[in-house]
């Protein structure tokens, strides 16, 4: 089977052949593997890839995507499973696409009532503070 036969979206069974700390190479036939990258191995955080796959383990895969110039096959144990209670997936969230993606002006009135200070706010409670500071060290100087 070559690597243009496994579709994109696909769930095939294959075995684990190798495990690095970034992910778990899966044989799907006889000539073709791809690779769980560890961020797919599970919905929850893989530290250690090693406590939760095992060399020779038969799994289930998601084909993610397919290079057919480079023969590169990406796959995912976690989208062949279901979500955990009170979690979402994070290809699931919704995206923000403004292309407004510059700063924006914070030192613009309309920004007061955000529930942070504005750096311009900070520069004239840190100027207040160091006058006062400098006010009474000299107070002190003088007496």
């Amino acid at each position: 089977m070559s690597v243009t036969q496994y579709e994109v979206g696909s769930i095939v069974e294959g075995k684990i052949t190798g495990l690095k700390p970034f992910g778990a190479f899966v044989a799907l036939d006889e000539k073709n593997q791809g690779l769980v990258h560890i961020s797919e191995v599970a919905h929850g955080y893989v530290k250690d890839i090693n406590e939760v796959l095992s060399v020779g383990e038969e799994v289930k895969v998601k084909v993610k995507s397919v290079d057919s110039d480079s023969g590169k096959i990406s796959l995912s144990i976690r989208a062949t499973q279901p979500a955990p209670e009170g979690s979402e997936q994070r290809s699931e969230r919704p995206r923000n696409n403004n292309n407004n993606r510059g700063p924006k002006n914070f030192s613009s009135n309309n920004n007061k009532n955000q529930g942070f200070n504005t750096l311009e706010d900070k520069l004239k409670d840190w100027l207040k503070q160091s006058n006062e500071i400098h006010a009474d060290l000299n107070k002190r100087a003088r007496k």
